[in-house]
């Protein structure tokens, strides 16, 4: 790749303002070090301005082949004609690219320091934003400055070592990194011919990541199922809803709509709500899903219930299309009982998605592929989120099915302008038939860097730590009489709350400690009882954080 030194900036190139200093930052009188391009020292290996095809005098290189620079088009940018308002010349994104990335860094490096919530009352943020849209073309400075004066305010920090609220979103330098390549890169990877290396990089990484989380061999390629990269969990319940009433229907559903039959879904009363927008995306709607009682002591889907509903709905003449089973549930992170629900929705022949979106990244490490009882014999399709505890930045859900038949035969739609012999063959994947949507952005990327750069060896220490730091938490806890734990906490999620009859005092408590500032929980409900959740999964999260919160949750009850 051409580089352009430092110290040789075309004319009308700006100098881009630094923002938000590291408090350590290279020497401006130190030699070679040039002010204009924050974080470049030309005295560095690489970036010699005497360098074949760079020409000091000119700060550009020699005109490429077939671009002539009197006819207005830039050699130092091929292809990219200066006459377009806000084009950026290559030693401007350079230079910028290079800002964003140390705003990124000192953002990692500070960000506990911040807030954990936004501080901003609702439409605070739109006040600040002009009311129209700009004419002219904007510095990119401008951008910047106003991402720490309008945006940031305005940010939930899911990346501060103590945010404890919902499940983690983690993301990793890896993973940034690699989102970045892809975003710059800018493929379409909708058919395997408009990218081969996004397709056949996906599978590959899905292979990977099922061999490492233990899945069965009829969810890789290798066999009649795989795996792809859906955008969320909750996508995946839907594809999973799709290729389930394909299956039930013999393909009808795709002909002639829900309508052609009577088709019903089952899920524990503590699965996602993604199954209950599922089912009315379908057409199906409310009353087509059936909730399932779940155990008072483990908060997980009572088998015999379900099997009752599923006679009497097939005795009155329905047709059961799909069980969710939840390993992880959101609220204290139960699990469902597999291997019992798996038997019974082979009688019915009911399609059986498992929902692990958080608790399957623990099946990393060994000692929990327990939660993974009963995928390998019964389960139809099976999705969990990397984008969550597995330190891939948002969004990564890996989904598999172990038959691609019915998924593709409910999704996949062939218009004239799409095909292409490589297709035709059936050589090939084409992951448009995989989801809804056509266009796919190269995802698998940022989890190949993930899966690279930390290991298996990194990736189970990341969860082990996080593991054994709930357990000490929870332990704290229950010491306490003030305070009770609630329910069983097998993995990263402590569910408690205040001792006594009545939940206002726990919800005084979450209110005053949000408020603070320095920690960030959410709540649930558990047997009706108002809960507070301490999920803990973040980056940056170590063990001085959570001794920290627990001694802050005291305080605030003394």
């Amino acid at each position: 790749m051409r580089q352009v030194p430092s110290d040789h900036r075309r004319v009308d190139d700006p100098n881009p303002a630094e923002l938000n200093p590291p408090p350590a930052r290279p020497d401006p009188a130190a030699p070679g070090f040039d002010p204009a391009v924050p974080g470049l020292d030309p005295a560095k290996p690489g970036l010699d301005p005497a360098a074949p095809g760079l020409d000091p005098a000119a700060g550009l290189g020699p005109a490429a082949p077939g671009l002539d620079p009197a006819a207005g088009l830039d050699p130092a940018v091929p292809g990219v004609d200066p006459a377009v308002p806000g084009h950026m010349s290559g030693a401007e994104f350079r230079a910028y690219g290079r800002q964003v990335i140390d705003w990124i860094a000192d953002y990692y490096e500070r960000v506990e320091s911040l807030p954990v919530a936004a501080r901003v009352r609702p439409g605070e943020v739109r006040a600040q934003l002009p009311a129209h849209p700009p004419e002219q073309p904007e510095p990119f400075d401008a951008v910047l400055a106003d991402l720490d004066r309008v945006i940031m305010p305005g940010l939930t920090h899911w990346q501060h070592p103590r945010f404890f609220g919902y499940f983690p979103a983690n993301s990793s330098g890896p993973a940034v990194l690699a989102d970045l390549i892809s975003t710059g890169l800018g493929v379409q990877g909708m058919l395997w011919v408009t990218s081969p290396a996004v397709t056949e990089l996906e599978t590959h990484v899905l292979d990977w990541f099922a061999e490492l989380i233990g899945l069965p061999e009829r969810f890789r390629s290798t066999g009649s199922g795989g795996g792809v990269i859906q955008d969320t969990a909750s996508t995946a319940t839907l594809v999973a809803l799709l290729a389930a009433l394909h299956r039930a229907s013999g393909g009808e559903v795709g002909r002639s709509g829900v309508g052609s039959g009577r088709y019903t879904v089952y899920g524990s009363a503590e699965a996602h709500s993604a199954l209950l927008k599922a089912v009315r995306m379908v057409g199906l709607g409310e009353t087509a899903l059936r909730l399932v009682e779940v155990d008072d002591a483990t908060l997980a889907m009572r088998p015999d219930r379900l099997a009752r509903l599923l006679a009497d709905d097939a005795a009155a003449g329905a047709t059961p299309a799909l069980v969710l089973a939840t390993v992880g549930t959101t609220s204290t992170t139960a699990i469902d009982p597999v291997p019992e629900i798996g038997a019974i929705c082979r009688q019915y022949g009911a399609w059986l998605h498992v929902d692990a979106a958080y608790a399957g990244a623990a099946a990393v490490c060994p000692e929990f592929r327990w939660i993974h009882a009963g995928v390998a014999e019964f389960a139809d399709s099976y999705a969990m989120n990397p984008h969550k505890w597995l330190l891939t930045n948002f969004d990564c859900d890996t989904f598999y099915v172990a038959d691609r038949a019915p998924l593709v035969g409910a999704l996949s739609v062939l218009p004239e302008f799409l095909r292409n012999a490589d297709s035709d063959s059936g050589a090939v994947i084409d992951y448009r038939d995989w989801h809804p949507q056509l266009g796919r952005r190269f995802r698998a990327l940022k989890l190949w860097a993930v899966l690279r750069c930390y290991g298996a060896e990194g990736l189970r220490a990341h969860i082990r730590r996080h593991v054994a730091l709930a357990a000490e938490f929870a332990g704290r806890v229950a010491a306490d009489p003030r305070f009770e734990v609630v329910a069983p906490h097998p993995l990263s999620l402590v569910c408690f709350r205040l001792a006594g009859p009545t939940d206002e005092p726990t919800a005084d408590l979450h209110r005053r400690l949000n408020a603070g500032g320095r920690i960030f929980l959410t709540h649930t409900r558990v047997r009706g009882r108002y809960t507070l959740r301490l999920a803990i999964g973040g980056t940056r999260t170590e063990a001085r954080h959570v001794a920290e919160t627990w001694q802050a949750i005291q305080q605030a009850v003394q």
